[in-house]
């Protein structure tokens, strides 16, 4: 179950905006430093006001002329939001081009991502107004690179999950970890360039030992490995968990940190997947409350196992849970609690 643990090497800071994988020395003068800091911080605030105009334009108009324009107009916003060095930003924009072709309903979610873009920018421009932990994570959104500064956390984690997502430029890999002594929840991630695998990789249901370093920002989810995280022997069984309920309000808790969360990692108990009129979803045992899964066909397989390892009895499963619904990404079995099964 174990298998092997590949050394793992924490990546340098700013590797996701590059997009290369690779670290790179800093710069030798600290003030020139701070000169170009405040250089990128002047362009991104002026992207952002623009970005603020557009989407007035944009509402002002309606937003039935949306599915009207095409995808060319969007992409010209995102191209202007790289140029202001805000990637974040430009995801966003390209997010919200995508949306008039989503299919029915495609207003009502055009308006909510609107509303949620219009929020990051006026977060961005009131940025030395915001609480500390706040602040760093709209730096983070709008595509600063994050950096792992908080006090270290020695454990022996689980792996509970391992997956990758790509953009045709970039891979980042998402790694999930459990903390068995302190009961920390952790994400690694880790990026590689187009047609390249991300160096770090960790075999789900492995225990490892090791120290991680948490990012700044509400919640501190991620961290990144301090040194190479040792396989050690012994099973671990699935993180405490709850009902359906307790996950959607964990959720719930994380977006009053930070609004622009898609999803929060979550483990439920006693829950048993069933086929309902919109498809398929995760139920509470005693049927109070339920939720949609998602993923697609990319998590398909995943599904099957889910359902031959339930066979229609309770089950543990852990994984994200968001606005969307619920990705699954783990499962356990009574009969073999300590026994982690990979969804995706």
């Amino acid at each position: 179950m174990c298998g092997t643990v590949e050394q793992v090497r924490a990546p340098a800071p700013d590797e996701a905006s590059r997009g290369a994988g690779g670290a790179t020395a800093g710069p030798a003068d600290p003030e020139a430093a701070r000169r170009r800091a405040e250089r990128r911080a002047a362009r991104v605030t002026a992207g952002a006001e623009e970005l603020e105009h557009r989407l007035a334009d944009l509402v002002r108009g309606g937003l039935a002329a949306a599915g009207q324009q095409g995808y060319g107009l969007w992409e010209e916003t995102a191209a202007r939001m790289v140029d202001a060095q805000a990637p974040g930003l430009a995801g966003r924009v390209r997010e919200l081009g995508a949306i008039p072709g989503s299919g029915p309903g495609w207003p009502v979610r055009l308006l909510e991502e609107c509303a949620l873009t219009h929020l990051l920018g006026r977060a961005w421009l009131a940025a030395d107004r915001l609480p500390a932990p706040l602040a760093a994570t709209v730096r983070t959104r709008v595509g600063f690179p994050s950096a792992a500064s908080g006090t270290p956390v020695r454990d022996r984690w689980l792996v509970l999950a391992q997956y990758d997502t790509g953009d045709g430029r970039l891979t980042t890999r998402r790694i999930w970890l459990y903390g068995t002594g302190g009961g920390r929840t952790a994400l690694l991630l880790s990026f590689g360039a187009a047609g390249r695998a991300p160096a770090l990789a960790l075999p789900v249901g492995a225990v490892v030992d090791g120290e991680l370093t948490p990012h700044a920002g509400a919640g501190q989810l991620r961290a990144d490995p301090g040194e190479a995280l040792v396989p050690v022997a012994g099973p671990a069984g699935p993180p405490p968990g709850g009902p359906v309920g307790a996950a959607l309000d964990a959720y719930g808790r994380a977006l009053r940190e930070d609004p622009w969360l898609d999803s929060w990692p979550a483990t439920l108990t006693r829950v048993v997947p069933a086929r309902a009129e919109y498809g398929w979803q995760l139920a509470d045992a005693d049927g109070r409350e339920a939720l949609p899964l998602t993923g697609g066909d990319r998590s398909r397989p995943g599904l099957w196992r889910l359902l031959a390892l339930s066979g229609g009895a309770p089950v543990t499963v852990f994984g994200e849970c968001g606005h969307r619904g619920f990705t699954p990404l783990a499962a356990w079995s009574p009969d073999a609690p300590a026994e982690t099964v990979p969804l995706l």
